[in-house]
């Protein structure tokens, strides 16, 4: 088409969950083209969560070709595209043969279950045999389960993927066949999207990387204690890169040619996408649940707290790895959800909002969210969630109010775990997610966390990381991710910053109640006679 403008443009490629999008930014963080599509969700079994690995990368296809329509449509060339990023869902598993790059099975989803008993082989195995951290040398019991976090970062759990990796090999036949040949390929979704969307380039950067149990935090690398002890070979799995380098160009879609030059998991993404770059900047995004992260520099925290300890991310194949804590909050949205779908307190989320606003205070009412046990920095599957100190002036407002508390402690609780096993002071807190749209959601968190909280106007936070990181790669707009005041210009418009208007000893007295909750709550299904 002639007569098109000329731009310069950052693309994004971000493969959620439950959907796929590509978002085209400017140099000021502005999305100038965009397409979203869903895709088929697939649970076989109760409890198992899987998808196309085919039908994922034809919704990556699909997306470009028609956000590059979108841009043409909006009058810019799409040579306008300079360069795109790939963020992803972390965790997920994909298997697939050397020979043909056909996927071998599903791919399994970070939040399915099925592997429980292969989470209690290898917690038995570290239990009795133990890992052999050297020739000869095994640690078992407590120290096993500290030598595997001191190399991985990690616990053994469903979530991370070497276990779901290690269940493919065990279940499916032509999975273990073809890890026995030498014709297997493992990949998280962004390795697989790479490798299929490029010239079968088969690499991972480091943030998800290290969410596979397999990766050594210091080294950076495949490390061979972890990769014996969950019996996979490394032939198997991607070289590990940085999060911002060229690591080639596309070579389906109409963007043929341009360069794919950024990669981090989503949580990470997000962290960059709020320019939290430098030790003691956090972002929490709050959707059904909540992901906390927090930068802790280029030393790697283990924390005493049950924080998992991750790759922030890595600039450049020489740079140094910048490091993270993260903590997650199972039950955030989703208790507001449950006020309006099942007690019917509310018929829209936004009444929340419009409740908690009418009333002062809680009235005294706490209400701890342990719908399915506690996370960090509590770790307690058996509490139970808890409404204690009703009266019988307790109104819908008080729970209301009492709900998107419950959402401000748990974050408080995480972040004060972090600051001490990290020893930096919190410098504020960015925010994004479907629940920060209601600025009370906002004003509670700052007053009961007593932090300020700077919430973007534009929350697109994950995809622009990874925007940030491909542009930075190839230094679009002056971008460099490790001099982060190259990108002031970045995101700035319609920042809303929250500051605590709650008196120090009236949240302090709050915060007090709020433990003694939390203690009620905890071990309460253990009581609980079958």
């Amino acid at each position: 088409m002639s007569g098109l403008k000329q731009g310069e443009f950052v693309g994004s490629l971000d493969c959620g969950t439950t959907s796929t999008r590509f978002l085209v930014f400017d140099k000021h963080a502005d999305i100038v083209a965009q397409h979203q599509i869903e895709y088929p969700q697939y649970y076989p079994e109760p409890g198992w969560h899987e998808q196309d690995p085919d039908e994922l990368v034809q919704s990556c296809e699909v997306c470009i070709n028609e956000a590059s329509k979108a841009l043409e449509a909006a009058g810019w060339a799409k040579e306008s595209i300079k360069a795109i990023g790939i963020t992803n869902q972390r965790e997920s598993a994909v298997a697939w043969s050397r020979k043909t790059g056909k996927p071998l099975c599903r791919l399994i989803v970070w939040d399915d279950a099925r592997t429980k008993n292969t989470v209690a082989h290898f917690d038995h195995k570290l239990q009795t045999v133990g890992i052999e951290v050297k020739p000869g040398q095994f640690k078992k019991g407590k120290e096993g389960v500290e030598a595997l976090r001191q190399l991985s970062g990690l616990p053994i759990s469903t979530y991370f993927s070497a276990i779901k990796l290690r269940w493919m090999i065990d279940h499916h036949e032509n999975v273990r066949k073809a890890h026995d040949e030498g014709d297997l390929l493992f990949g998280t979704v962004e390795s697989w999207i790479l490798y299929r969307l490029t010239d079968k380039i088969h690499i991972t950067d480091v943030t998800n990387a290290s969410r596979t149990l397999l990766m050594n935090l210091n080294t950076l690398q495949w490390d061979p204690v972890l990769l014996k002890f969950f019996e996979i070979k490394d032939s198997v799995l991607p070289k590990i890169v940085s999060s911002s380098e060229v690591y080639g160009e596309l070579q389906s879609t109409v963007l043929k040619g341009v360069k794919v030059a950024g990669l981090a998991g989503d949580q990470q993404a997000a962290l960059i996408g709020n320019k939290c770059l430098r030790q003691g900047e956090a972002k929490c995004t709050y959707g059904t649940g909540a992901f906390l992260l927090f930068c802790t520099g280029d030393e790697v925290v283990l924390s005493k707290h049950g924080l998992l300890s991750t790759v922030a991310y890595k600039d450049g194949a020489t740079g140094k790895p910048v490091y993270a804590l993260e903590g997650s909050i199972a039950v955030a949205g989703s208790a507001i959800k449950w006020l309006r779908d099942t007690m019917s307190l509310v018929s829209t989320a936004a009444e929340v909002n419009t409740l908690a606003q009418s009333v002062p205070d809680t009235g005294g009412v706490y209400f701890v969210t342990a719908f399915s046990g506690l996370l960090a920095p509590y770790w307690d599957p058996g509490a139970a969630g808890l409404l204690i100190g009703l009266t019988s002036y307790t109104t819908p407002a008080h729970i209301a109010l009492a709900t998107l508390e419950a959402n401000a402690f748990q974050t408080r609780a995480i972040l004060e775990s972090m600051k001490l096993d990290s020893k930096a002071e919190l410098k504020h807190l960015m925010v994004d997610g479907g629940m920060t749209n209601g600025d009370m959601v906002m004003k509670v968190l700052a007053d009961i966390g007593g932090f300020t909280v700077i919430r973007p106007e534009m929350r697109e936070s994950t995809a622009l990381g990874s925007a940030l990181l491909a542009g930075s790669a190839i230094r679009l707009h002056g971008w460099d991710i490790s001099k982060p005041e190259t990108l002031a210009e970045v995101n700035t418009k319609g920042n809303l910053e929250f500051a605590p208007s709650m008196p120090e000893d009236a949240r302090e007295k709050r915060w007090q109640g709020w433990k003694r909750a939390i203690q009620r709550s905890l071990g309460w299904e253990e009581g609980v006679d079958e």
